[in-house]
C-alpha cells in the first residue's frame, strides 16, 4: 500500500511539472529558452526582442575584453594620423592652387628604373605655408598612349610638407599627377563626423507572416523606444536591429533596402569643402612631363611571382593595360588549368561577385546552378563537373547598402561561411570588405575585420593548407556624396585592414594600388582591371599547386 501510494505521489509530482513546463512555454516561450540557454536561432542569427537599443552597440559596462581592447589599439592609431584640425575661414585650408612642387634633382631625361621625388610645400588660400600636415594626396604617373600607369609613395612629414616618389617602371613621355583629395582640414571634419553617428543610412526590412506584409526601420543602430528585433551574432558579439512590427515575429523579416536620410554631421562651412570643384584638385600644374629612356641599363631579372612574396611600394605597375608587379613577374597562366580542382570561394560585395561574373564569363564549361535565390546579391555557384572545379560567391552579412531590395533569410557574416570551411589544398578563399562600411563609424568596420581574422585563425589551425586572399577596397567616383562615400573613409579602412591581417599568411591583391595606377575612379572597374586581379589570385592558386606538387 505505501509502494502505491508513493507511485500516486511520483504521479502527481510528474503532472504537476509538465503543467508547469506547458502553461510556460505558451506564456512566454523566449523566456524558456533563456532559462535554460538554448539559442532562438533564426539564419545564423539569435533573435532578441528588445524594449530598447543602446546608443552604443554591444558596449558592456564589464571589463574591456581582447577584441575592444584591439578595437582601440587600432582607433588610437588612426587618430594619431588624424588629428583635430578646426578652420575659422576656407581661406585658412590648403590650397592646391598655391601649394609648390618642386622635382628634386631634376634632368632633362631620367632612367628606367629610377626614383623621381618631389617635394610638396603646401600653402593655404591666402598663400601662407601649413605648418601641419594631414593633407590627403594621390600620387599618379601615366602615359595615356602607352596605356600605363602607377601610383606614386606619399609620405607626409607633418610640418606642411611632403614627398612624393615615384618608380619610373617605363620609357616614354610620362605625366606626373599629385591631386590634393581633400585638405587636412577636410580629412578632420570627415573623420569626426563618420565616427559622430550611424543614421545617415537607414534600412528597410520587409517582413511577411501570413497574409500580412509591413516594412520598418532597421539599423546598426536604433534610438528608439518602442520593441525592437535584435539580429544577433553571439560568438562575435555584432547586432543589427529592426523596429518590430506588431504582431509579426522577428523570424518573418525576409528582404530588405537602404536609403539615404537627410542627416549630416558637417557644418555649413565644413560641406563646402566637399564641392566637386574642390575635390581631387590638381598641385603639379603645367610643367608636369618628363622624359624617361632606357640609358642602356641592364634591367634586372625578376623571380617569378609565389604566394607570400612580400610586396613593394607601389605594389606595380599598369603597361599596355596589363598589371605587372614590382616584386615579381608573372608567368602565362591557362585559366582552366590553375582552377581544375579547386573550391573556389569568393566573399565580399558586388566588386567581389565581379570577379563570379568575370569567371563564369571566361570559363565556357562552368555551369551556373540555381540555388533559388533571388536578386543581384543572391549567393551564386558555377561549377565545371569534368574538371572538378567549383566557383562561388556570397554577400557580406549586415550592413548592405543599396536601393535594389535584396533577401536577408541566407545572410550571414563572414566569419561564419568560413567557420563551415573545412578547408584543405584545394580550398581557395578570397574576401573583400569595406564599400559598403564607409557611411558608418570605423569601429564596426575593425569589429567585422577582427572576426574574419579570428575566423581565419581557426581554418588555418585545422587546414594550414588552404590558400586565403585578401582584396583590398577599390577607389571610387569622385562625384559621390563624400560624407558617407569619400574615398578617404575607404584609406583608414584599408590602413586598418593591413594592420589586422598582417600577423596571416594571406595573400594580398592590392586593389587599392591597381585601381590608382589605372586611375579609373570607379567602384566597378572595366574590364582590363578586373583581368588584373584575376591573374594575381590565379598566379597565387598557380604557385601554390606547383609547390604542394613538388614536395
Amino acid at each position: 500500500m505505501k509502494m502505491m501510494a508513493s507511485r500516486k505521489s511520483l504521479w502527481v509530482l510528474l503532472f504537476i511539472v509538465i503543467f508547469w513546463i506547458s502553461f510556460t512555454v505558451f506564456r512566454n516561450p523566449v523566456k524558456l529558452w533563456a532559462v535554460f540557454k538554448l539559442p532562438a536561432s533564426f539564419n545564423q542569427w539569435d533573435l532578441i526582442m528588445k524594449s530598447s537599443c543602446p546608443k552604443v552597440p554591444l558596449n558592456p559596462s564589464v571589463s574591456p575584453t581582447e577584441t575592444e581592447l584591439r578595437i582601440r589599439e587600432i582607433l588610437e592609431k588612426l587618430n594619431k594620423q588624424i588629428p583635430p584640425r578646426p578652420f575659422a575661414h576656407l581661406n585658412n585650408t590648403t590650397s592646391a592652387t598655391h601649394s609648390i612642387a618642386t622635382i628634386l634633382n631634376p634632368q632633362d631625361t631620367y632612367c628606367v628604373g629610377d626614383q623621381l621625388d618631389i617635394l610638396v610645400e603646401a600653402r593655404d588660400h591666402l598663400r601662407n605655408r601649413k605648418g601641419y600636415g594631414g593633407d590627403f594626396l594621390r600620387a599618379r604617373m601615366s602615359s595615356p598612349a602607352l596605356k600605363a600607369g602607377a601610383s606614386g609613395k606619399v609620405t607626409d612629414f607633418n610640418n606642411g610638407t611632403y614627398l612624393v616618389s615615384f618608380t619610373l617602371f617605363w620609357e616614354g613621355q610620362v605625366s606626373l599627377s599629385i591631386l590634393l583629395m581633400h585638405p587636412s582640414e577636410g580629412v578632420s571634419a570627415l573623420w569626426r563626423a563618420r565616427n559622430q553617428g550611424y543614421d545617415r543610412i537607414i534600412f528597410s526590412g520587409h517582413f511577411v507572416s501570413g497574409a500580412s506584409q509591413v516594412h520598418t526601420d532597421c539599423a546598426l543602430v536604433l534610438n528608439s523606444s518602442v520593441e525592437l528585433c535584435q539580429y544577433l551574432d553571439a560568438q562575435d558579439q555584432e547586432a543589427f536591429y529592426c523596429v518590430k512590427p506588431p504582431n509579426v515575429p522577428c523570424a518573418a523579416i525576409t528582404h530588405m533596402h537602404s536609403k539615404n536620410k537627410d542627416i549630416s554631421y558637417l557644418s555649413q562651412q565644413e560641406r563646402s569643402l566637399f564641392e566637386r570643384s574642390n575635390i581631387a584638385v590638381e598641385i603639379m600644374g603645367k610643367s608636369n612631363v618628363i622624359s624617361v629612356s632606357k640609358c642602356n641599363k641592364a634591367v634586372p631579372v625578376k623571380k617569378k611571382c609565389k604566394f607570400g612574396m612580400a610586396s613593394a611600394i607601389p605594389t606595380g605597375h599598369v603597361w599596355k593595360n596589363t598589371w605587372n608587379p614590382a616584386s615579381c613577374s608573372l608567368a602565362p597562366i591557362k585559366m582552366k588549368d590553375c582552377l581544375r580542382g579547386k573550391l573556389v570561394h569568393l566573399m565580399g560585395d558586388s566588386t567581389m561577385r565581379q570577379w563570379m561574373e568575370y569567371f563564369k564569363s571566361k570559363i565556357n564549361t562552368l555551369r551556373p546552378v540555381d540555388l533559388h535565390e533571388t536578386g543581384r546579391l543572391q549567393h551564386q555557384l558555377a561549377v565545371d563537373l569534368d574538371e572538378k572545379i567549383n566557383i562561388q560567391w556570397q554577400k557580406h552579412g549586415f550592413p548592405l547598402i543599396g536601393s535594389l531590395v535584396y533577401s536577408v533569410k541566407e545572410i550571414e557574416n563572414t566569419a561564419r561561411i568560413i567557420d563551415r570551411i573545412g578547408g584543405e589544398k584545394n580550398t581557395v578563399i578570397v574576401f573583400s570588405l569595406g564599400q559598403h562600411f564607409r557611411p558608418f563609424p570605423i569601429d564596426v568596420f575593425i569589429r567585422r575585420a577582427l572576426s574574419v581574422h579570428r575566423a581565419l585563425q581557426r581554418l588555418l589551425l585545422r587546414s594550414p593548407d588552404t590558400l586565403v586572399v585578401l582584396k583590398t577596397e577599390n577607389t571610387r567616383e569622385l562625384n559621390n556624396d563624400m560624407e558617407r562615400f569619400s574615398d578617404f573613409h575607404g584609406y583608414t579602412q584599408y590602413l586598418a585592414l593591413k594592420n589586422i591581417f598582417q600577423d596571416l599568411r594571406v595573400g594580398v591583391i592590392d586593389a587599392w594600388d591597381m585601381t590608382v595606377a589605372y586611375g579609373t575612379n570607379d567602384v566597378h572597374p572595366p574590364e582590363e582591371h578586373k583581368v588584373s586581379g584575376k591573374c594575381l589570385l590565379l598566379e597565387s592558386i598557380c604557385c601554390k599547386r606547383k609547390t604542394q606538387e613538388s614536395l
